[in-house]
């Protein structure tokens, strides 16, 4: 590999790793990337997966020391993620995306809309409710959304900020470390299934988690310090942006110009 793609796999994982830890659709930089490589689209995402993991290693120890990881609700809302994330990744291995990305595509503006109508949800939050136990309705909808993550990273964290947010009623600077915590257990548990049908690059994943890590770290820094405002804000960004490119929107604007 080219000394400057080195340096560009490490830039892009940065990237992804800061936007990751923040919002969500970090991996909408980091897949492209891979394939343009040349790694088969599985292969690619299977090859994500190891830089997700350290990223989350990086944010959860962050957020810990921090004081603002709240290990009970994230460990029990985790296990029904786990489970689907290996159901997701096992039909990953062979199935095509593009159908569901579109359907995410479109999941994400309806996001949008409510993130832009009840801005004081997000940014609050419900106390009361994140002390109590998840029931069905969350363990179900977190096993749903562990399944598109062990399909598909790509979006999988917007959709978490939305379960912990409107579902558990955390503010977005405690959903986001609660989000860190579940997507490293079941990031590990999909990695498990890639590597099993041999479609992780080791070497590359590597030198991709080396960026992922050092924007996790940035990125968790930031979410504290600046508040839930600030975290609300670059999530609109990064939906819009998220949506526009599974909807095919940047591909019909470039063929245009």
């Amino acid at each position: 590999m080219a000394w400057y793609l080195y340096l560009a796999v490490i830039a892009a994982g940065f990237a992804a790793g800061f936007i990751n830890t923040l919002a969500g659709s970090g991996s909408l930089i980091t897949l492209p990337l891979l394939i343009f490589m040349g790694l088969p689209a599985n292969v690619a995402n299977g090859t994500n997966r190891v830089g997700v993991l350290l990223q989350n290693v990086v944010g959860v120890g962050s957020f810990h020391r921090q004081k603002v990881l709240d290990w009970r609700g994230g460990l029990i809302l985790s296990a029904p993620a786990v489970v689907g994330s290996i159901i997701g990744a096992q039909i990953a291995v062979n199935l095509d995306e593009t159908m569901m990305r579109r359907t995410i595509g479109v999941l994400m503006i309806v996001m949008l809309v409510t993130i832009l109508v009840e801005p004081k949800r997000w940014l609050e939050g419900r106390p009361e409710a994140m002390h109590q136990r998840p029931g069905w309705v969350q363990l179900l909808i977190f096993f749903a959304i562990g399944v598109y993550g062990g399909f598909i990273q790509a979006g999988v964290g917007i959709f978490l900020l939305a379960g912990l947010v409107l579902g558990a009623g955390y503010d977005l600077v405690w959903a986001n470390a609660v989000k860190v915590l579940i997507v490293l257990c079941f990031t590990l548990s999909a990695l498990v299934v890639f590597q099993a049908n041999s479609q992780v690059q080791w070497a590359i994943g590597l030198i991709l988690a080396v960026g992922n890590m050092l924007g996790a770290w940035v990125a968790a820094r930031m979410a504290v310090e600046r508040g839930a405002p600030f975290v609300r804000w670059l999530l609109i960004v990064v939906v819009i942006a998220s949506a526009a490119q599974l909807l095919g929107l940047f591909d019909l604007v470039a063929r245009l110009f």
